[in-house]
């Protein structure tokens, strides 16, 4: 199995150009085709449908990106990396249902805020709510991604081959600034990553945080709190899907806008996006 699934990573990363996320060991295409071929105990190549019908009978209940997380994997395997497009041809993709979002008061995020624990982990607070940057892109930054004193980020290598998730620029508030210059001077270590901390370690951080304050706050809810405040602060919504990543959809925002570093920078200081004040 781990000589089918290393040619199958490099199947994905060279053969069907598909990000360093969706190929990687944790959550991508490899680890969600290696958690079906030790459920369903089989040859690749004795597998039906059958048995990729009752593996997702496991995900009823499960959010509609969940299951299309696991159904994508299959498909590339099954049906481009074996030929065998018989396997999974017959199964379709879950709808999304449209859900109108809730994002909690500037009270609320306060009130969590204090309730962290060091710095370290109110830097980080604060850059997901003031840089629209998702969960795997902040832990992804290194040092060298950012610029300290403009409070600006520029990653080198965020999304470099996705298709509907890219990060050009971004930046963040003098809060954030504030509370990151005071953890990173008191940081020993000669690792580049900016926060050395783990997904299990940063779940553990706000999970702990949710019990002592009974606020459920996670860097989606942060994210999605950043777009609708820049939102009510005026930002045009070509810039909020800029700072956040996402392509852009018109023909305006695609072809006929400046999106340089420098004017987001302007267009997000005029903002003046605040969370403690």
């Amino acid at each position: 199995m781990t000589d089918l699934l290393t040619r199958f990573e490099s199947f994905c990363r060279i053969d069907r150009n598909l990000s360093d996320r969706t190929v990687s060991h944790n959550n991508g295409y490899p680890w969600q085709v290696k958690r079906f071929l030790e459920a369903v105990g089989k040859q690749p190549m004795e597998i039906n449908s059958d048995d990729v019908r009752n593996y997702l009978t496991r995900f009823e209940g499960k959010s509609p990106c969940t299951k299309a997380n696991v159904l994508k994997a299959l498909k590339v395997f099954f049906k481009h990396f074996l030929q065998r497009p018989e396997v999974t041809e017959s199964f379709r993709f879950p709808k999304k249902t449209y859900r109108p979002i809730q994002v909690p008061s500037k009270e609320d995020l306060k009130r969590f805020f204090e309730a962290l624990e060091n710095d370290r982990d109110r830097a980080i607070f604060l850059m997901y709510a003031t840089s629209g940057l998702r969960r795997n892109e902040l832990l992804g930054l290194t040092v060298d991604d950012l610029d300290l004193e403009n409070r600006t980020i520029v990653p080198k290598n965020a999304h470099t081959t996705g298709t509907t998730k890219n990060t050009w620029a971004t930046c963040f508030n003098e809060e954030a600034q504030t509370y990151l210059k005071r953890y990173l001077q008191t940081r020993q270590t000669q690792d580049r990553r900016l926060f050395q901390i783990s997904q299990t370690t940063l779940r553990r951080m706000f999970r702990s945080t949710h019990k002592r304050t009974g606020l459920d706050i996670r860097p989606q809810v942060l994210r999605d709190w950043f777009c609708c405040q820049l939102g009510e602060l005026g930002v045009p919504d070509r810039y909020v899907d800029a700072f956040c990543g996402r392509v852009p959809k018109s023909v305006l925002a695609r072809h006929y806008t400046d999106y340089s570093p420098e004017k987001l920078k302007r267009i997000y200081d005029r903002a003046n996006l605040t969370v403690l004040a």
